[in-house]
């Protein structure tokens, strides 16, 4: 267990960050050795009704999502019903005959988009930017958000045949950006399995692991643990954000035409500690199995070359590198925040976060709800707290 000076200083420095208007609430998750060693709320789900924070309040995942389209893919794998060198056009009739971008000129692709570009955002899909794949995207995404909550929504299979259509940024494998392969990754699975995306997370993940919370939507009775959502006001506050995002219908009221494998699902902290608990466990978590041992190693591992690590440049997130939808630390003596070797994780838009560590058998899970929040410097500065002590 934690000792009372290393708990009162997590609680203080979060307290912190809520007085000074950074976010609404959070509540943190420490497990060592698969035993709970740390819960922690403060803040308010609704600051307008003073609702707290709870244990069981509902978090919007938003990129958090990713880890688990990366764990349904893993599945499909080990059954031998994909090959990670598959084209994707195999399953999705808009990723056929692609043209990319380059120098401002159209070309075609050098090869087509693979499954393991997906999973190592080496595609050239993107979420914006100022070339012409960019721009197509945020206008698809535009659209997306039009339909939303009309009577003709854009569905899964729908959205990513269209995506396919756009322009890439670079030919496949040439580089690295973030942007939507996660999603096309949730229509591939459509096609392969030959059911909702949704559903298919709900019966070999979410239900195994009795993640009862885990979802597309909420159904009216649980909607009160909906936490809110806020944004920076401008002038040191925080403002409520009620619009819808990257296709995500914000309230969760309905079963959405639209499921993102990049940003879509919602949860609690503990049922994203199963999650994360049964991939630090090597693929099991209380006699169930979900993934093998050598599968979890290889979903938890780096996977870029030289030339796309180039391009893995964001200045927070030195000493590592990624793979399978998730950040993958190689050098820690070069990152920023304390860490060993191995350790492996995600965040959300909306902040919420984990890392998993299996050197020293420690995970480390936030769940919050600000706008453009990502690993925010309240995460670092917790995580640090934790790292110094194991």
């Amino acid at each position: 267990m934690l000792d009372q000076f290393v708990t009162d200083k997590m609680k203080t420095v979060l307290k912190r960050a809520i007085e000074n208007k950074e976010l609404a609430g959070a509540n943190l998750l420490i497990l060592n050795g698969g035993r709970e060693t740390f819960y922690h709320a403060d803040g308010f789900a609704d600051i307008e009704k003073k609702t707290p924070i709870n244990r069981d309040s509902i978090f919007r995942l938003y990129s958090l999502t990713k880890p688990i389209t990366a764990t349904a893919v893993m599945i499909l794998l080990e059954r031998g019903e994909i090959d990670l060198y598959e084209p994707v056009s195999n399953f999705l009739e808009g990723f056929k005959n692609q043209l990319v971008e380059v120098g401002g000129e159209l070309t075609p692709v050098d090869r087509e988009v693979t499954i393991k570009d997906l999973l190592s955002m080496t595609s050239g899909l993107v979420y914006g930017g100022e070339h012409r794949g960019g721009k197509e995207t945020e206008a698809l995404f535009k659209e997306l958000d039009n339909r939303l909550l009309g009577d003709s929504p854009m569905g899964t299979l729908e959205f990513i045949n269209q995506l396919g259509e756009n322009k890439l940024a670079f030919h496949p494998g040439a580089s690295w950006e973030y942007g939507t392969s996660a999603d096309v990754l949730g229509a591939v699975i459509e096609v392969v399995s030959g059911k909702r995306f949704g559903d298919f997370l709900y019966e070999e993940i979410f239900n195994p692991l009795n993640m009862k919370d885990t979802a597309f939507w909420l159904p009216e009775e649980k909607r009160s643990r909906l936490a809110k959502t806020y944004a920076e006001d401008g002038n040191g506050g925080l403002k409520l954000y009620t619009g819808n995002h990257l296709g995500i219908v914000h309230q969760m009221d309905r079963d959405p035409a639209f499921e993102s494998g990049g940003a879509g699902l919602v949860s609690t902290i503990d049922d994203y500690a199963r999650f994360v608990s049964m991939l630090i466990n090597e693929g099991s978590l209380d006699g169930t199995q979900i993934l093998h041992p050598k599968t979890v190693k290889f979903l938890t591992s780096s996977t870029l070359n030289t030339v796309q690590q180039e391009n893995f440049a964001w200045d927070t997130l030195s000493g590592y590198s990624y793979g399978n939808l998730m950040r993958v630390m190689t050098d820690s003596k070069q990152a920023g925040d304390l860490g060993s070797v191995g350790e492996y994780g995600w965040d959300g838009w909306l902040g919420a976060y984990f890392c998993n560590s299996p050197k020293d058998d420690l995970t480390f899970l936030l769940m919050m709800q600000r706008t453009d929040a990502g690993i925010t410097t309240l995460t670092r500065k917790l995580r640090n707290i934790v790292y110094s002590n194991y």
